[in-house]
């Protein structure tokens, strides 16, 4: 029994909490409205992000961010392009190949904005489509000079040379990351005093949304939330867990969901205590019930939901008591969602209430302090 217990606590129980919080939060009202706004961030908030930078770069600093990688899949196929986050955060810029330079001059504190992109390319963009090049990057706000991307390697030096800082993000593009650092090894003392990673400059400004951001992430909710209701509307007629996962991402297409925001997770009966399971092949358990972890992307803004329902529709006894303890574990950590609270709290806050929870079920015994130090909860709770 105790055994069916945890099986079902570990169902119920995966919903991430510390970051479904604000999702869950988020209003179910709109879910049925197939004509969801188009939100976009406009040109003049790329350029006041850049700005910023600028703005608490010192005299002879200079910032380099690359594009995200092509990466092949096979042959002459590659998987589905998608920018880097932080490369798109300050440009939107959503084509390979770029380099965007920041640069405040030591002597005169003036800041340069550039881009490197992709020239145009007739023959190529009759198979890979149309190209901005140098041209469409100036028309960008706030780019002050573009250029084709293989000149970067000639001009480079008049950015990096006698750099008193580099602050760099290579994208995860590796090859250009280790042709960067030969050419710094190369410069000797004429290269950057010191390396700071782009994250620590990135990771503060992101941290804080703007309006058309949380207009963003309210749209991707918006499009994950309406997707799982139509597809549990489906749920009693499907048969396996890729039925199940294909229904939901269906939704996201039709919605408007450039892409998914990570794979999708659909585990029924045994798979559904499998914490990162992305097969979703096997039968859907009709008795049992079914853990989906999904998030649609929009413009580059992901949701990010956990939500357990049964197949049959019906929750049993045990799985009732289970879910409604998770409820009230949800509920109590939204509540506790604060501006100035540490970011722990809300977890911290749904781990007593889950705790309390299986003491009440005989699940656990003991003094609930002393089960939490002593972790005895998470047999059942990660």
């Amino acid at each position: 029994m105790l055994q069916n217990w945890r099986i079902i606590i570990m169902r119920t129980l995966f919903v991430r909490l510390p970051l479904v919080i604000f999702l869950a939060a988020c209003s179910y009202g709109r879910f049925n409205n197939q004509s969801l706004p188009q939100n976009t961030i406009t040109p003049g908030e790329f350029a006041g992000r850049r700005q910023h930078i600028l703005e608490n770069m010192s005299p002879g600093e200079v910032a380099l961010f690359h594009s995200a990688p092509t990466v092949n899949r096979n042959d002459d196929v590659d998987f589905p392009y998608r920018q880097d986050s932080d490369f798109y955060y300050l440009t939107g810029w959503e084509e390979p190949d770029a380099i965007l330079i920041l640069q405040k001059q030591k002597k005169s504190g003036k800041t340069n904005t550039v881009l490197f992109v992709k020239p145009r390319n007739p023959h190529m963009e009759i198979w890979t489509g149309i190209r901005q090049g140098p041209e469409g990057a100036m028309t960008l706000e706030g780019i002050d000079t573009a250029y084709a991307n293989d000149a970067f390697e000639d001009m480079r030096g008049s950015f990096l040379y006698s750099a008193s800082k580099l602050i760099l993000s290579d994208g995860g593009d590796k090859a250009f990351r280790t042709n960067l650092d030969e050419w710094l090894a190369d410069a000797g003392n004429y290269a950057p005093a010191t390396i700071q990673r782009a994250g620590t400059v990135t990771a503060p400004l992101r941290l804080i949304k703007s309006d058309a951001e949380i207009a963003l992430l309210q749209q991707a909710i918006d499009i994950t939330g309406a997707s799982l209701v139509d597809a549990w509307g489906k749920l009693k007629n499907l048969d396996y867990e890729w039925q199940l996962a294909a229904e939901v991402e269906y939704g996201f297409k039709k919605r408007g969901a450039q892409r998914l925001g990570f794979s999708s997770i659909v585990g029924s009966g045994k798979n559904s205590t499998i914490l990162h399971y992305e097969t979703n092949r096997d039968l859907l358990d009709k008795s049992g019930l079914v853990v989906m972890d999904v998030g649609a992307e929009y413009n580059y803004y992901s949701a990010d939901v956990t939500r357990t329902v049964p197949v049959d529709g019906k929750f049993s006894p045990e799985q009732k008591a289970i879910y409604e303890l998770v409820l009230a574990a949800n509920e109590a950590a939204i509540d506790a969602v604060q501006p100035g609270v540490n970011w722990r709290e809300p977890h911290n806050t749904a781990l007593r209430v889950i705790t309390e929870g299986l003491v009440e079920l005989g699940l656990l015994e003991g003094e609930v302090d002393t089960l939490i130090t002593q972790n005895k909860y998470r047999k059942f709770f990660m």
